[in-house]
C-alpha cells in the first residue's frame, strides 16, 4: 500500500520529499547516501593509471636480469694507458719492428744519403724498437753488450763527416765501421773501441786497407747510460795493395833485405796518439743505450746528438 500511495502522489504532481509520508525518513536517506559515497571511494584505484600498458608477461620472462655496471677506477685506466709495450709485445712483434727498422735504413748508405723524410721515418722506427725496452727495469747486461757491433745507420755529424770526405776525395774509401765492447767479466764498466776500416785506392787493399781505432774506457752510470772517457787514437793493420807491393819488391827481381824490411814495417805499422795525459783532461761523452738484445744495439749520443743503429757482427781479428 505504501507503494500505491507513492505512485498516487507522483500521479498528482507532488514531489516525493521528506514531508510526504510515503518517502523514507530523512535520517535513513542520509545514511544511505553516506554508504553509497563510501562504497564509491573504495572502488577508486590507489594510484593513477599509467599512460603506457605494461609489457606482456612473456616478454618479461624472456628478458635476462641486468647486472649492475661497475665503474673502473681512474687509476686502473691510467695504468693501462701507460703500461709498457714490452710487456704486451709478442716475439713476432719484436722481430717485425726490428726488421722494419733495418729495412728503413737499407738504402741510406749508413745515413749519409738519407733525406729529411727518410730520417723522420727512421726516427719513428727507432722509437718503435726502443719502446720494447721501455718497461725493463733490469740493469745493463754487460755480458750481452760484450762483442762486436757493425754500424748500419747513424745521424751523428762526427761520423757522417767521414762519409762526406770519402765522397769528396775520389781515392779515399771508408769501409765498415764497428763498435767493439770489452766488458764480459765486468760489473760496472769496460773498454769500447770504435773501429773504422778505410783505404786509399791503388795503394791499400779495397775498403780494409787500414784501420782507424779510437779507444775509450766507459763506466755504467745508470740502467742505460754509460760515460765514455777517450784515451787513444791509433792507425794500424796496414794492408798495401798488390800494385804497391810490386813497386816495392818486383816479383821478377830477387827481394833485397831492404824491400823485405819495408814490407814488414808496413804490415806491423801502428801509429798511436794519446788523447789523455797528466796535464790534460781526457775528452768524454755520455752515451745512452736505448735498446739491446742478442742481435741489435741502439744508442744515442747525449752530448753531440745523433742516433746509432748496430747489428751483431763476427769478432774482429
Amino acid at each position: 500500500m505504501a507503494g500505491e500511495a507513492a505512485r498516487g502522489c507522483q500521479q498528482q504532481g507532488q514531489a516525493t520529499s521528506w514531508l510526504c509520508p510515503c518517502s523514507p525518513p530523512r535520517s535513513s536517506a542520509k545514511k544511505m547516501a553516506l554508504a553509497a559515497a563510501l562504497s564509491s571511494l573504495r572502488r577508486l584505484p590507489a594510484t593513477p593509471p599509467q599512460s603506457r600498458s605494461p609489457p606482456p608477461a612473456s616478454r618479461l620472462r624472456s628478458r635476462p636480469p641486468r647486472e649492475p655496471r661497475l665503474r673502473q677506477p681512474l687509476v686502473a685506466a691510467s695504468a693501462a694507458a701507460t703500461a709498457p709495450l714490452s710487456a704486451s709485445a709478442s716475439p713476432e712483434d719484436k722481430e717485425r719492428r726490428k726488421h722494419e727498422l733495418l729495412r728503413a735504413v737499407q738504402e741510406t748508405r749508413r745515413g749519409f744519403a738519407a733525406g729529411p723524410d727518410q730520417r723522420a721515418a727512421i726516427e719513428e722506427a727507432v722509437v718503435a724498437v726502443e719502446e720494447l725496452a721501455a718497461g725493463e727495469g733490469a740493469p745493463l747486461d754487460l755480458a750481452a753488450l760484450d762483442g762486436t757491433w757493425r754500424l748500419c745507420y747513424t745521424s751523428a755529424s762526427d761520423v757522417l763527416v767521414l762519409f762526406e770526405a770519402a765522397e769528396r776525395l775520389p781515392l779515399l774509401q771508408v769501409g765498415q765501421i764497428y763498435q767493439k765492447f770489452e766488458c764480459k767479466d765486468q760489473s760496472d764498466g769496460g773498454i769500447v773501441r770504435n773501429v773504422v776500416r778505410w783505404s786509399i785506392e791503388n795503394l791499400l787493399e779495397d775498403q780494409e786497407g787500414a784501420t782507424l781505432m779510437v779507444s775509450a774506457k766507459f763506466v755504467v752510470l745508470s740502467k742505460r747510460n754509460i760515460f765514455l772517457q777517450f784515451e787513444e787514437v791509433a792507425v794500424e793493420n796496414i794492408k798495401i795493395s798488390e800494385q804497391l807491393q810490386a813497386l816495392i819488391a818486383p816479383a821478377i827481381l830477387p827481394r833485397s833485405f831492404l824491400s823485405l824490411q819495408i814490407l814488414q814495417f808496413l804490415k806491423t805499422f801502428r801509429a798511436q796518439v794519446p788523447v789523455s795525459g797528466p796535464e790534460r783532461r781526457s775528452p768524454g761523452g755520455l752515451y745512452y743505450l736505448s735498446y739491446l738484445d742478442r742481435d741489435m744495439l741502439l744508442g744515442r749520443s747525449v752530448d753531440g746528438g745523433g742516433v746509432f743503429i748496430f747489428s751483431r757482427a763476427q769478432p774482429l781479428l
